[in-house]
């Protein structure tokens, strides 16, 4: 879109049209080049329009807000299912607890965008199927391939959430990277209203203590679980209606915790040899171990898809360049301890998913940190980094549906 905005200027239709196709995308991008092109006229006064400070809080339209609290409604409904018809707890939040959020993002975004039915069908069908299949499977606690299932099931449905983000064009780079930006806002500002809801709840179920009324239990089987349902499409409401709320928060967790987790991963390194920690040996560590792992990959790629706009930062980007060769580094000994532990006790469907989920990690990260080595050379690459990242999400995608289809069927629901 960089490109079309800088070739609009003189077409002040045309960059009309670009704004109303897509008004959080554009002004983002705008953004992004207006220091290249600030001497223009036009482009003054569009910077001006887009960044105009409102202070008033936009709460979107009225369909828009009725159909965000019906929705929220459902999903609390949907959460309460459990209470509803007597079905145990421990067996229904496992296997459905994605089905109480994604579904209504998925909504949101095909009536926000006015989808086609050859799109809202198929998401349909995966949805409907994905509840069949994940409810079907041999209840067995002690099944890895089940357990597997649980955790890769919300990954998928997060993947179809970004292909609806996207009205499912698979090809649309910048389409991945704004959804990539948008799941960050909507972590910030659920995390928010949560804080906000608890709070509240410490207030509310203070107030009634004081005299003599115990509503705990009540208020958290009754009220607390609707408003755990509904903060994410809450938060999601938010963000689409207000992006200036949380606009700037990529750039900020990128220039305070880049730096910090650069530094806490190379102490933590040097910690590690000076233990003794072996991982090869020692299952726990091994998992705590790739649990680090993950969290750092995504600090990197929430990092680099929200200061693209801010590419000027060499500084950054260095850092950033540091924290990748780190992670590849922590990367190869997950990797080699997971191999070490499959070819002395043999392979089960925890260390394959372990092994595959690493290896996809470690090829992506490669590809980031070649662009990365790139981009502190010639900071106009920045954008090829971005790419390294979008292109790869399918990828994920896939190993989610090897991992939730296809193993429990190999490993004969073991």
């Amino acid at each position: 879109m960089k490109a079309e905005v800088v070739n609009s200027l003189d077409n002040p239709r045309q960059l009309e049209k670009l704004y109303r196709d897509d008004k959080v995308s554009f002004k983002r991008e705008f953004n992004s080049v207006y220091p290249t092109i600030k001497d223009n006229t036009v482009a003054q006064i569009w910077y001006e329009r887009l960044n105009f400070e409102n202070e008033a809080l936009s709460w979107g339209s009225g369909r828009e807000l009725f159909f965000v609290i019906v929705a929220s409604f459902v999903a609390g409904l949907i959460a309460k299912l459990p209470t509803f018809f007597a079905i145990n707890p421990e067996y229904f939040y496992p296997r459905n607890i994605g089905f109480i959020v994604f579904p209504f993002l998925m909504a949101y975004f095909a009536w926000k965008q006015t989808l086609p039915l050859k799109i809202i069908f198929p998401v349909f069908l995966i949805i409907v199927a994905s509840v069949i299949y994940i409810n079907v499977l041999p209840n067995n606690d002690k099944s890895g391939t089940l357990i597997l299932a649980c955790i890769h099931l919300p990954l998928f449905l997060w993947s179809i959430l970004g292909f609806t983000y996207v009205s499912g064009d698979l090809k649309n780079g910048q389409g991945r990277l704004n959804f990539l930006r948008y799941n960050g806002d909507l972590v910030v500002m659920t995390t928010i209203i949560l804080i906000a809801g608890g709070g509240l709840t410490v207030i509310t179920l203070g107030l009634y203590e004081l005299i003599g009324l115990k509503i705990g239990e009540f208020y958290f089987q009754n009220i607390a679980i609707w408003g755990l349902a509904a903060a994410p499409l809450v938060g999601t409401y938010l963000v689409q209606t207000n992006p200036q709320l949380v606009n700037m928060v990529s750039p900020v967790v990128a220039k305070i915790f880049t730096p910090l987790v650069f530094t806490t991963l190379v102490i933590y390194l040097i910690a590690v040899i000076y233990t003794g920690k072996d991982p090869y040996n020692d299952r726990e560590f091994l998992l705590i171990f790739n649990l680090l792992l993950i969290g750092v990959m995504a600090l990197i790629l929430f990092s680099i898809a929200g200061t693209a706009k801010n590419s000027e930062s060499r500084i950054l980007t260095f850092m950033l360049f540091g924290l990748s060769i780190v992670t590849i580094v922590l990367n190869g000994i997950a990797l080699s301890a997971i191999v070490f532990r499959i070819s002395e006790w043999g392979i089960t469907p925890n260390k394959l998913a372990v092994l595959g989920g690493n290896i996809l990690i470690l090829i992506n990260l490669l590809l980031v940190t070649y662009r990365l080595f790139k981009t502190v050379n010639d900071q106009n690459q920045i954008e090829t980094v971005e790419s390294s990242i979008a292109s790869f999400l399918p990828i994920y995608s896939l190993w989610t549906i090897v991992v939730i289809f296809l193993f429990p069927l190999l490993f004969s629901f073991k």
